[in-house]
């Protein structure tokens, strides 16, 4: 199976376009305002739209009041939603519109417990930990907590790079990969540089361990 890759974090159409054409699965668009990478409603619609087909648009938001995940939904293509505070699964399924949970890992986290809780997500994404921060640290965590035969799909994230992707498909053997600050030349503005070795190391690993 090859592993996806998802790059979040985009704030320029001219970056997301060239992450298009270098092969990525999937961009993340975060509508969280203390986020650095936090992109208004009006900007998030010209990205989206200027990508081409078969590219899926992800939502990121944390905690959001629902009539702002509404007027996102109306105004920008979004074809995943992805929950990345402390939403029930109630909420997350309300849009009905596929959602991925994203969960913050620590070492008593249960995995067993989120996938029955929420089953009906199209992937846990397990990223890193961090007291302030709700993801895009840069930090990673120990792999070891992600338990083997998970029954949903699970997408790896928190302080992956170019450097660090091979091993941590061989390892864990997601679903998908999700990079955001690995890829980057500063906060929000993406280095096509390491886009793309990011997505042909990737790639290769899965071709290697298949």
């Amino acid at each position: 199976m090859r592993t996806r890759v998802k790059i979040c974090g985009f704030t320029q159409v001219d970056d997301a376009l060239e992450a298009a054409y270098l092969g990525v699965d999937a961009i993340g668009l975060v509508f969280y305002p203390p986020s650095p990478r936090y992109v208004s409603i009006e900007t998030a619609a010209k990205i989206a739209k200027a990508l081409p087909a078969f590219v899926s648009v992800v939502a990121l938001f944390v905690d959001a009041d629902k009539a702002f995940i509404e007027q996102v939904l109306q105004q920008v293509p979004i074809d995943c939603l992805q929950f990345h505070g402390d939403e029930q699964p109630e909420e997350c399924r309300s849009f009905n519109k596929p959602y991925i949970k994203a969960v913050r890992m620590k070492p008593e986290t249960n995995v067993t417990e989120l996938v029955r809780d929420f089953h009906d997500t199209s992937a846990l994404l397990l990223d890193a930990y961090h007291p302030n921060l709700q993801g895009g640290s840069g930090s990673g965590f120990d792999w070891d907590l992600i338990p083997q035969n998970c029954k949903l799909p699970i997408i790896l994230a928190g302080g992956l790079a170019p450097d660090n992707a091979e091993q941590a498909v061989r390892q864990v053997k997601p679903y998908a990969l999700d990079v955001s600050s690995g890829v980057e030349a500063g906060k929000g503005i993406k280095d096509a540089a390491k886009m793309a070795a990011f997505i042909r190391i990737t790639n290769q690993a899965t071709e290697n361990y298949d």
